[in-house]
């Protein structure tokens, strides 16, 4: 028989072995739960209108402003004012179409009068033309001497940015701002040029890519040269599948890395390396960098330690971990994850006031607001931590958000310095969502290329340019440039709007 010890012993290891398994029920159950809301519940995340842009989703879109009359509906409580309708902008061409009434109807019924033009009833239909393609032929004048026969000279004709192609620059922007731009692959690509009158294959659109892209290598490195120059830059990477590359199975991964900076001109550059080791970003920086926004992943580590850079942490990643936790709560209730989501909110609003203000002036008020929230979430973060297990989903927050905390909380420290990631995160979804519609690169060349010509095609537009009209410009005159200061003058901020081709 056993003794009284043996058996609260036994008690004890059971009631440990219970709770174990209670642990993984709720693990599991949180997984399932993950699934489910990933594969039937919608992806975005919902959040009260004041809460400024804090995710790096799309959270919600304005309705299309419709091609209706303003109309005042009166609405119980209050008058509702409808969206105007499209307005067409003053410099867009226009045709006039002219309807007239016949010669007969020019007299008045009453008298016999001639009647007199007094106006016009006036309605704007916008239209659009389709693609169209063109021929420039590029006719180079010869001179010979009549007398002799051997002195011959042929006109000079400007450099191209791929000789002996029948690519024009223009063309070449074209299908750069389509795939960089607009997502459109180069299959697609080579189909609508079908449609339109010319066979271009997929694979010589991709060649002519792959030749822009290493046309355009000076001025990314002006770029990146200019980038790690500024005192702060954020970072992110993501996933990319290259078939053809040495030493890697075609499905394997690789990486497309982007740099960028969101001061006065702002930059992004974009950079593929076949692994996500440390050594990327550790190549990448130098000591000019004083801060690095980045998520939690702990790749960036060296770099930081090796050039001596503060690392910042991102609380929109922080805050999403709790928001994947809300979504496992039962309907209709709140829980820990709503406390958290909540507290930074709170930060998140003073960001939005300071928007406006200097550095020195966000410095100040982020010191007088931003503590009080910070150490009542701490409080309520430790107090937490008690009583989750770590393996749900809200442990998984929790924990995130106390390894993270040191990080989190330095933007406090410089009124320059971002509270999130968003930025880098927007400046990249152009990127994935091309990915989806393209799947992969072929070559290692041709990532590289791609890495290229987006940086180009996203510092554009980051400097309200248009990228097809900054495209045209550089291909038709970085082909041309000389010296450094040739190159330097095609940066987008360089070039006034009237230079643009």
């Amino acid at each position: 028989m056993k003794s009284a010890a043996d058996l609260q012993k036994e008690n004890e290891e059971l009631r440990a072995q219970l709770l174990d398994a209670h642990s993984q029920i709720d693990s599991l159950n949180d997984r399932l739960q993950s699934l489910l809301q990933k594969h039937f519940a919608p992806s975005s995340e919902k959040a009260s209108p004041d809460q400024m842009g804090l995710f790096s989703e799309a959270e919600s879109e304005e309705e299309a402003p419709t091609d209706e009359p303003r109309k005042d509906t009166e609405v119980k409580g209050h008058t509702r004012t409808s969206k105007p309708r499209v307005s067409i902008p003053a410099n867009v061409p226009r045709e006039e179409i002219v309807y007239d009434i016949s010669d007969e109807e020019k007299v008045c019924p009453h008298d016999g009068s001639p009647l007199e033009c007094i106006g016009s009833e006036d309605q704007e239909k916008l239209d659009i033309v389709p693609a169209q393609i063109k021929v420039f032929v590029h006719r180079r004048l010869k001179y010979a001497c009549t007398c002799c026969n051997q002195h011959i000279v042929t006109a000079a004709k400007p450099a191209q940015p791929i000789e002996k192609s029948i690519a024009s620059p223009g063309l070449l922007a074209f299908v750069a701002t389509q795939k960089y731009a607009d997502a459109l692959p180069l299959y697609r690509q080579s189909e609508m040029f079908k449609r339109i009158g010319i066979e271009i294959s997929r694979q010589n659109l991709a060649n002519w890519m792959v030749k822009c892209g290493e046309l355009v290598q000076p001025l990314i490195n002006l770029l990146l040269e200019e980038l790690v120059s500024r005192p702060i830059v954020h970072m992110d990477e993501t996933t990319l599948q290259v078939l053809n590359e040495e030493g890697k199975l075609a499905q394997s991964k690789s990486y497309m890395w982007l740099m960028a900076s969101f001061a006065a001109n702002p930059i992004s550059v974009f950079t593929y390396d076949a692994s996500r080791t440390q050594a990327v970003p550790t190549n990448l920086l130098q000591e000019s960098v004083e801060a690095l926004m980045v998520d939690g992943y702990d790749g960036y580590n060296q770099a930081c330690a090796t050039h001596d850079i503060q690392r910042l942490g991102c609380w929109a990643h922080a805050r999403r971990k709790f928001v994947e936790a809300q979504k496992l709560q039962p309907k209709g209730k709140t829980g820990k994850a709503d406390q958290a989501i909540a507290f930074i909110q709170k930060l998140y609003k003073i960001e939005q006031r300071s928007k406006a203000l200097t550095p020195e002036e966000r410095y100040d008020l982020r010191q007088k607001q931003a503590p009080p929230i910070l150490d009542k979430l701490k409080k309520w973060l430790e107090k937490s931590l008690q009583n989750t297990p770590p393996k749900m989903a809200l442990g998984k927050a929790l924990v995130y958000l106390q390894n993270q905390w040191p990080r989190l909380t330095r933007y406090l420290e410089d009124g320059r310095y971002p509270i999130d990631n968003n930025a880098a995160e927007r400046a990249i979804r152009p990127f994935t969502i091309g990915r989806k519609n393209w799947l992969f690169s072929n070559s290692t060349a041709g990532a590289k290329s791609s890495a290229n010509l987006y940086s180009l095609v996203q510092t554009a537009k980051a400097n309200d340019i248009n990228p097809y009209r900054y495209l045209h410009t550089v291909f038709t005159q970085l082909p041309q440039a000389q010296t450094a200061e040739d190159v330097e003058a095609l940066l987008p901020w360089n070039i006034s709007r009237t230079e643009l081709v």
